[in-house]
Order: structure tokens, then sequence, then C-alpha cells
């Protein structure tokens, strides 16, 4: 056998045991996709496997409106993504984008991570899409962990493109404070006009054990025309009564919204102890009205 062609088998040889070595039939691997992401590794999200679950139904009440979350992208028929890196009234430090949310398993996925010099995230409402007065909301989630991550289920008043904010009205169901010891505590606060100041009023609950990232729990308003009650877990830990005149925002049509913020004026800023990424997970949102 003359060299040349020794030369040209082992060469040949060589490049087949690469082959092997990467996979055995040369092809080229296709991009992960977004599920591949998600179940890789000790980073994807947990989704809890147990936890608290809400009535599908209440005497005198019937079901206006759900999200269960169950198909394989964002439902835009009832959701907006709201996008940008403008802090968001709140000094925040994140960039909302459209890819940070997914679906897996009927949950909707909200992914904070870091990218780039800086971090991104999602925020998603219903404005245009869905809007309702007075009701019983209940949304079953679990929720991130870390200092200066933020999440949220809240509303505002539709009509904030008009009259703007506070005039319009907020409530929020559920923000939870990410760091120091704080992931086992959530709040319930409405926002309002007070004769041409911000006013708020809210309160908290704190669990026995454990924090809000361990299993599911459901967070739930129940809105009528005399007050707005919080519970956690069907259990009432907040009341504000909204009869009087000042407050009339409470009595207009509402949109929800979601996200998870990260940084701002209340959380503060993620530091050497914040892990990411981080995942608020959602299973579903339903409400319900008086027959």
């Amino acid at each position: 056998m003359n060299r040349e062609l020794l030369l040209v088998k082992t060469v040949l040889l060589m490049f087949c045991l690469f082959l092997v070595s990467c996979g055995g039939d040369g092809e080229t691997e296709s991009a992960p996709t977004k599920d591949d992401i998600i179940d890789s590794g000790p980073d994807g999200p947990v989704i809890p496997t147990s936890g608290h679950e809400s009535a599908t139904s209440y005497t005198g009440m019937s079901e206006l409106w759900s999200d269960e979350f169950d198909g394989e992208n964002l439902d835009e028929d009832n959701w907006n993504f709201q996008i940008g890196d403008n802090g968001w009234g709140n000094n925040e430090l994140q960039n909302y984008k459209r890819e940070n949310v997914s679906l897996k398993d009927g949950n909707l996925i909200i992914e904070a991570k870091v990218e780039g010099q800086g971090y991104t995230s999602s925020r998603i409402n219903t404005t245009g899409k869905f809007t309702f007065k007075y009701g019983r909301v209940d949304v079953r989630a679990a929720l991130p962990r870390g200092q200066g991550i933020w999440p949220a289920i809240w509303m505002l008043g539709e009509n904030i493109e008009t009259v703007g904010w506070p005039k319009c009205g907020e409530i929020d169901i559920m923000e939870m404070i990410g760091g120091s010891g704080r992931e086992n505590t959530v709040h319930g606060t409405i926002h309002w006009d007070n004769a041409g100041s911000h006013a708020n009023y809210g309160g908290n609950t704190i669990l026995e054990s454990g924090d809000f990232s361990d299993e599911f729990h459901v967070f739930s308003i129940v809105w009528d025309s005399e007050a707005i009650t919080w519970y956690l877990d069907d259990k009432q830990y907040h009341v504000v009564d909204i009869i009087p005149s000042g407050l009339s925002e409470f009595h207009e049509d509402y949109h929800f919204l979601i996200n998870m913020a990260v940084g701002g004026n209340w959380p503060g800023n993620p530091d050497n102890t914040t892990n990411f990424p981080q995942f608020f997970i959602v299973d579903y949102i339903r409400v319900f009205q008086e027959d």
C-alpha cells in the first residue's frame, strides 16, 4: 500500500471516529425548542405537584371568564404583551419581552433572567380583550423567590388611558417582595386618587411554614358594590369598604395584569444572593359573577 493511500484511509478513519463521538450519524442537531430549554437541567422551572385548589363553582355564581393555560402558546385573544424597559413608574430594571412567556403542562410560565448587561421578564394584560366589574377572582400560582424579584397579579381600571393613574384605580390581588426572608408574605392592596393625591390601603398574610415557591397557592378577591375582600387559600386576610364616594374608582370596569418585575422601589435591586433564572408559574385564572 503506497503512503498516499494509507494517509487518505487514516484521515477517513479519524473522521468516522469523530462522527461517532458526536452522535454517530453526522447530522447537525436542530436548535433547542422552548420546551427543551424549560426541561433542561437544574435551572428549569420546577412545577409543583401539590398545593391548594380552589372550587370550580360557587353557589349563586357562574363562571364569567377563565384561562387555564392549556394551549401551546399564550392565547392572544385574551392577553396583550406589554414590552419595554422604561422603569414602569417604579425604577424597575427589567426589559419586558414576549420571549419570556411560555406554556407548559397547563401552566403559564414567566421567566426572569439575565441577558447581556441587564434583566428580562414579561408582563401581560387583558385590556381591550377582557374587562369586568364585580365578582370573585381565583388565581392559582407558585411564586419565584430572591432579592429584587417582584411577581404580581393585579388589576387596573380600563379607563386608565383617559383618566390616568391613580384615578383609574388599582386592585392588587397578590404581590410578593423577594429577599430578606419575605418570600413567605403576600400583599393585597388598593390604590386610588384622593383629592388629587395618591392614596393606598393594604394588608398582608404570612405562611405558617415554608414560602410561596414551595407549592401552589390560590390568591383570591371577592369584589362587590360594598367591599373588596382578599383571600389566601380560601382564608380571608384583608377587606376594604368601598362604599364611600371618594372610592368611586372601584365601581368601574377593570382588566388584569400578570408580571414579574426585577428590582424597583419596593423590593430593591437583585444582589449576589439572587439566583437566575426565576420562574413565576400560574396554573389558572378564573372569574365568577353573581347570577
